[in-house]
């Protein structure tokens, strides 16, 4: 989905123009994927335009750039108050917000330890991630022959930049296939996850997610959608799901910031259950939207904004 250009950018405590906000090449980022990064909703709400969860997506910001011997040279506080300010100065009631932060110019070789950390802070207006009719129709996704990286490699609870010339294989795989998204297993052959968001598998009510064993990030709606289901009463498991769960599931879902909760209605072109979006996932999705659409927020998720 194209990005639509906005006024302002926030890079390391000012606003700049949205042309203007550029990088040297000699970036180490550019070179060896050395970023770490977020995404993250602002719902124009019933009640007024609200972020979702931010204070989660910064934890998890500050953790994956602890994890690679990084600092960030701002305090969370003032990161919060910068997307704030990013927001306001684009004039934005809803948008999706891409906090990044990433190893500048200065040495070119592997060692990234004296290179300076930049932050960025961009928003512009997104929708749907993976097209108009998949929240309400479901999508067609495949077992992708590209697994997650395993644990003593990549570390895949850091939400880092190189982490993702893997999913960009698992989605171009899947998309020339004609599907519209891919699941990774993990190098043991279980279940892990999409490109860019977790799944979640009901099978005789119960559910089961894999566990950050399986090589997943660690993600923040998917955390949310197991507080929402267990309240709903079901039975939630994060255990490792063996690959042939994917053929009997009577539904599957995958969450994430960009995707939400967006069912799935094959696999592999293999019907899940009867085809057409599952109870459960019909009731988990009205649950979360109620809360960012409709601004009915019992858990404090949302950060309202004037």
């Amino acid at each position: 989905m194209p990005v639509t250009p906005v006024e302002k950018i926030w890079m390391n405590g000012k606003l700049v123009n949205w042309a203007d906000a550029k990088i040297h090449v000699l970036s180490h980022v550019v070179h060896y994927g050395s970023s770490w990064f977020e995404g993250i909703r602002c719902y124009e709400t019933k009640k007024g335009p609200a972020i979702f969860r931010l204070d989660k997506h910064l934890e998890r910001l500050y953790d994956s750039v602890r994890i690679y011997h990084a600092e960030i040279p701002y305090t969370k506080q003032q990161l919060e108050d910068a997307i704030i300010e990013t927001i306001r100065a684009n004039k934005l009631r809803s948008c999706y917000i891409r906090p990044i932060v990433y190893r500048g110019y200065g040495d070119v070789g592997v060692n990234p330890l004296n290179n300076p950390i930049d932050v960025a802070i961009a928003v512009w207006e997104w929708g749907t991630y993976l097209g108009k009719e998949a929240l309400t129709s479901g999508i067609d996704v495949c077992v992708s022959s590209w697994t997650r990286p395993a644990p003593n490699t990549l570390p895949t609870i850091a939400k880092a930049g190189g982490n993702y010339l893997n999913s960009q294989l698992i989605k171009i795989e899947a998309v020339k296939a004609g599907f519209t998204e891919g699941i990774a297993l993990d190098t043991r052959g279980y279940v892990s996850e999409g490109s860019g968001e977790n799944i979640f598998m009901v099978k005789n009510k119960d559910l089961y997610t894999p566990p950050f064993t399986s090589s997943i990030l660690a993600g923040v709606t998917r955390s949310s959608a197991m507080a929402l289901l267990r309240e709903m009463g079901c039975r939630v498991q994060e255990v490792t799901v063996a690959r042939e769960m994917l053929s009997i599931a009577d539904e599957l879902f995958f969450t994430g910031t960009a995707a939400e909760i967006t069912p799935i209605r094959s696999v592999d072109r293999l019907p899940v259950g009867d085809g057409v979006v599952g109870p459960i996932t019909k009731e988990v999705q009205r649950r979360f939207f109620d809360i960012v659409h409709n601004g009915n927020d019992p858990y404090g998720w949302l950060k309202f904004i004037s």
